[in-house]
């Protein structure tokens, strides 16, 4: 079983910043992409920034220039450093990893269990 842990979120003003950490551990033969994602109240859950295991990235529009992701592979943990923050970044965050627990075993994604995140002021 693999387990990812969030931590980071909390409430911030408009034009501040907050760091994001996801750590998995478990039983983990390889870690393939990571990545965040959000879900506001009343909508669906989207994609803000991914990284591959080779650290190529790829970020949503509404973030792109305000937010950057990270990853450190010897920790096995990702990073989401968003800056510039909106009341619009409103939502719960998700962590997200493709993982192979075992040599010869498929990859599967799991996800974390969210961390709440509100810009208001």
């Amino acid at each position: 079983q693999v387990q990812l842990v969030e931590s980071g979120g909390g409430l911030v003003q408009p034009g501040g910043s907050l760091r994001l950490s996801c750590a998995a551990s478990g039983s983990i033969f390889r870690l393939y992409a990571m990545g965040w994602y959000r879900q506001a109240p009343g909508k669906q859950r989207d994609m803000v920034a991914r990284i591959t295991s080779d650290g190529s990235t790829t970020y949503r529009d509404p973030v792109k220039g305000r937010f950057t992701i990270s990853r450190d592979n010897a920790k096995n943990t990702v990073y989401l450093q968003m800056n510039t923050l909106k009341p619009d970044d409103t939502a719960v965050y998700y962590c997200n990893a493709d993982v192979s627990p075992a040599i010869l075993k498929p990859m599967q994604t799991y996800w974390g269990q969210g961390t709440s995140v509100t810009v208001s002021s």
